[in-house]
């Protein structure tokens, strides 16, 4: 047995002695289980089409748009002179003189209050400029979306002090910060974390390695999560911490290289007995994942951000080249084969951007609770953005698969479409993974069921106590499920006032309420397994989140300027959004789930090991992460390789 291996077998071991039920313990203890304002995403899962909740369409004060136009025609005029995309592509990194350039412009500081020396920018702004910023090349977006979004300044402003603000947010607007969370054992599983916080007189000692540190490289301070050792007379748990990345004890071991973001500077980095002052902790001891996740809430909005600015970027191309490119003695565009893809990237753009663009007022205007919007809005935007980007490669046929650099060598113009599909990749997994992101929005939407439930799934409740818990549940049900009968959707003159599109806001409606009817019976079929049945709960919140998109485009479009062509884009993205949602509503109960479960299970017992034979298998064996020396207190043995 190989020391990788052997350090492997730990890592499990380790991870072993966390049970499920233990794990999923620490992950609900960190969830915000309180509602204290109206969440749209909430009631839409629970069959209740609170319409009024995003119509009138929110929108920015005076003030916040002009501030945000002029900081975005500044920004632009930067993208246009002084960033090359090719460039950073070819050389996997971002010059430093655009690090500068958007430094000087402020863009380290675009979501911190001018107060603490930053622009100010609103949640709607940011999007926007992050869209803009990416266009040019998608790691740029990720560079100040990880120091912005999720790096030091956002913990700060939602839990930290005036004193902490006043200390660090200053900085935070001119230089970049990163976000440490990920471990090499570690992804989704917060109870297994590894990293320690040990406490000394004075603070704290910091040892552990952290991995995928977008920023890592290169930043100028770190929030780190780490495990405080639970004692008698100390609560402990996982808890923030912000931490100068120069102290003596940080190595960065590696600059990771991937399939995309080839400018990203992303690194593994070790701590090695790092002194944290008290002053340094975020919040109170076990409040850290409760702070990552809600950090999450807004700063997932970022990723949207960027998917919507490549799925306008793979509109514009699909486009030109279904326009120009001529085969059979017309253009491309207008075989139905390919004009079927061209409608979808085209309406999938404009759903997009509704979706991000309600989601991100709502977040400004902090009358509703966005949690669950947020979640959707990343989930449907990192979906649909992929498919976008692939939709337009296969467009491009040969030169969708053609590198930019390779098209301009022979004179044509160098479109990287291929790079966006690589680029585009990523966003599937950053800041929670489809799958995790389907979990966790799915708890949300079955949150009521389990609440009511309470003691009738929980294995430790006694007799007396589930017995109370079914009359409690029948009174709930008695008087919910007989809403979801029937609804304004059934009324050919419910939401008149959208005109054309009145036929989607009424469907959207009617399945809300099918989707909870189809909750219930889900949970009273498996009750207490129904979590088990992740590929079931999946369908219901990819169903939930055609259902935000379609009110988001609706409801945009009867405020867009350009009228009629805005109300034909979301008819179009509607009637497609429509047919998705009858395919997932169809596969909630025809479907090859319980085969698939047996086949996977028996494949992990090494029964179809046959079917791998006849390749070879290219890996490249290395030194497991755990066992690398510790090196100098230093980063600049992997920052900007020549």
């Amino acid at each position: 047995m190989t020391s990788a291996d052997r350090t492997g077998q730990q890592g499990s071991t380790a991870g072993g002695g966390v049970s499920e039920r233990q794990a999923r313990q620490v992950a609900e203890a960190a969830r915000e289980t309180q509602w204290h304002k109206p969440s749209f995403g909430k009631e839409l899962f629970l069959g209740r089409f609170r319409l009024d909740l995003v119509h009138p369409h929110p929108r920015g004060d005076a003030a916040s748009v002009e501030r945000g136009e002029e900081f975005l025609a500044r920004l632009r005029r930067f993208c246009e002179t002084e960033m090359d995309g090719p460039t950073i592509e070819r050389d996997g990194l971002i010059p430093d003189q655009v690090v500068k350039g958007l430094r000087e412009l402020g863009a380290f500081g675009m979501k911190i209050d001018t107060a603490y020396g930053g622009v100010g920018l609103s949640q709607v702004y940011y999007n926007k400029a992050l869209m803009l910023a990416a266009s040019v090349h998608p790691s740029v977006g990720a560079m100040l979306s990880a120091h912005q979004s999720i790096g030091v300044p956002q913990p700060l402003k939602m839990f930290g002090t005036e004193e902490q603000k006043r200390t660090w947010l200053p900085r935070c607007a001119r230089n970049l910060t990163a976000f440490l969370l990920t471990e090499p054992d570690v992804g989704s599983d917060p109870a297994r974390m590894q990293a320690t916080a040990t406490p000394t007189d004075d603070g704290y000692l910091l040892d552990g390695v952290k991995l995928w540190t977008t920023n890592g490289v290169v930043a100028d301070l770190v929030v780190v999560m780490a495990q405080v050792p639970k004692t008698a007379d100390r609560r402990g748990g996982i808890t923030a911490f912000v931490v100068e990345a120069d102290s003596p004890g940080i190595t960065v071991e590696n600059r990771n290289a991937f399939m995309g973001l080839r400018g990203i500077e992303n690194g593994v980095t070790r701590f090695h007995q790092v002194k944290v002052p008290a002053a340094n902790r975020i919040g109170k001891e076990g409040q850290g994942l409760k702070i990552a996740l809600s950090t999450l809430n807004i700063g997932r909005l970022s990723l949207p951000a960027v998917s919507t600015g490549s799925a306008k970027w793979c509109a514009k191309i699909a486009r030109e080249w279904s326009g120009q490119r001529v085969q059979w003695g017309r253009p491309v565009g207008k075989h139905e084969a390919v004009s079927g893809k061209l409608a979808f990237i085209t309406a999938t753009a404009y759903g997009l951007e509704a979706m991000l663009e309600l989601s991100s007022e709502m977040a400004d205007e902090e009358r509703n609770d966005i949690r669950i919007e947020a979640a959707l809005a990343k989930l449907y935007a990192s979906e649909m953005g992929w498919l976008v980007a692939d939709e337009l490669v296969q467009i491009r046929g040969g030169r969708g698969f053609e590198t930019a650099d390779s098209l301009a060598a022979r004179g044509e113009r160098g479109v990287p479409a291929e790079q966006v599909l690589r680029d585009q990749r990523i966003n599937r997994i950053f800041e929670g993974s489809t799958e995790i992101m389907h979990l966790l929005i799915a708890r949300e939407a079955v949150d009521t069921h389990l609440s009511v439930a309470g003691d009738i799934i929980d294995p430790e409740a006694d007799f007396n106590r589930k017995a109370r818990a079914v009359i409690g549940a029948g009174k709930f049900y008695a008087r919910w499920l007989p809403t979801l009968v029937a609804g304004k959707g059934q009324l050919a003159t419910s939401f008149a006032e959208f005109g054309p599109l009145a036929k989607h806001l009424r469907y959207v409606e009617r399945a809300s309420r099918r989707l909870a009817r189809s909750t219930f019976y889900g949970m009273s079929r498996w009750q207490a397994k129904l979590e088990t049945r992740q590929r079931f709960l999946g369908r219901i919140v990819d169903i939930g989140a055609e259902l935000f998109a379609m009110s988001a485009s609706c409801v945009r479009a009867q405020r867009d300027p350009e009228g009629g062509t805005a109300v034909e884009l979301a008819d179009a993205f509607c009637q497609q959004a429509r047919v998705r949602s009858e395919e997932l509503f169809t596969r909630l109960w025809t479907n090859s789930d319980d085969s698939d479960r047996t086949l996977a299970r028996r494949v992990l017992e090494d029964r179809y090991t046959w079917v791998e034979e006849g390749v070879l298998d290219p890996s490249i064996e290395g030194p497991w992460i755990a066992e690398q020396a510790i090196g100098p207190s230093t980063k600049e043995n992997v920052h900007r390789p020549v």
